[in-house]
C-alpha cells in the first residue's frame, strides 16, 4: 500500500487521452470511458476548462463505424507499435 502524497494527492497517475488540434493544443482531455444504460458515457474536459460529460448511443456508434477503412486500421496498428512523439502527432 502507498501513503498518500503530502499534499493529499494520490501518487497514482491518472489516466487520460488528449485529442490536439493541427496546431498542438489540447482541445480535449478524456478522463473515463464508461458504460452507461443510454450507451457509452464519456467524462473529461474541453479545452482544458469545460468539463464535459457525453453518452455516445448505439446508432451513433455504428455511424461512426463507417469511417473506418482498412487504410484507418493500418495506421492505427502501426500508431500502436511506434514510439510516441512530443510534438503531439505533428509532421516533421
Amino acid at each position: 500500500m502507498t501513503s498518500p502524497a503530502p499534499n493529499g494527492a494520490s501518487k497514482v497517475p491518472r489516466k487520460s487521452v488528449k485529442l490536439f488540434t493541427l496546431d498542438k493544443t489540447i482541445l480535449m482531455d478524456v478522463a473515463s470511458v464508461a458504460p452507461h444504460e443510454q450507451g457509452i458515457l464519456i467524462e473529461g474536459k474541453v479545452m482544458g476548462t469545460m468539463p464535459m460529460k457525453v453518452v455516445l448511443k448505439p446508432d451513433e456508434l455504428r455511424a461512426a463505424l463507417k469511417f473506418v477503412t482498412p487504410g484507418l486500421i493500418w495506421k492505427i496498428l502501426k500508431m500502436l507499435f511506434s514510439r510516441g512523439k512530443s510534438n503531439a502527432g505533428g509532421k516533421r
